[in-house]
């Protein structure tokens, strides 16, 4: 049984700093992309990062550009987001999903393109 499981959020102060990692258990994804979304309340699930197979090739929404990383662990079948300078507009339910091809294309802020989501972690960046 395939299983994602996304953990390190919590309650962080704006500026602050947080690392969710999401693992991965039941078959190994490192042949397929993954991504990073996140929701928050009353809003629909929006792209935030993805990185290919390799981990070599990321991409990032803008709200979070140059203050989110991207990485992965194939080894560990486990990807991570590094989260940086946070916002209070980042507060939201974190979740990770696989995507359907090793390298991503134009469709990878769709997160219909995306399968096996985790139950996601909750972050919320508040003073």
């Amino acid at each position: 049984q395939v299983q994602m499981v996304e953990s390190g959020g919590g309650l962080v102060q704006p500026g602050g700093s947080l690392r969710l990692s999401c693992a991965a258990s039941g078959r190994t994804f490192s042949d397929y992309a993954m991504g990073w979304f996140r929701q928050a309340p009353g809003k629909e699930r929006e792209f935030v990062a993805v990185v290919n197979w390799l981990g070599i090739s990321t991409n990032y929404a803008d709200s979070v550009k140059g203050r989110f990383t991207v990485s992965r662990d194939n080894s560990k079948n486990t990807v991570y987001l590094q989260m940086s300078s946070l916002k209070p507009e980042d507060t939201a339910v974190y979740y990770c999903g696989v995507y359907r091809r090793a390298n991503y294309v134009s469709d990878y802020v769709d997160q219909r393109a995306y399968d096996f989501w985790g139950q996601g972690t909750q972050v919320t960046v508040s003073s």
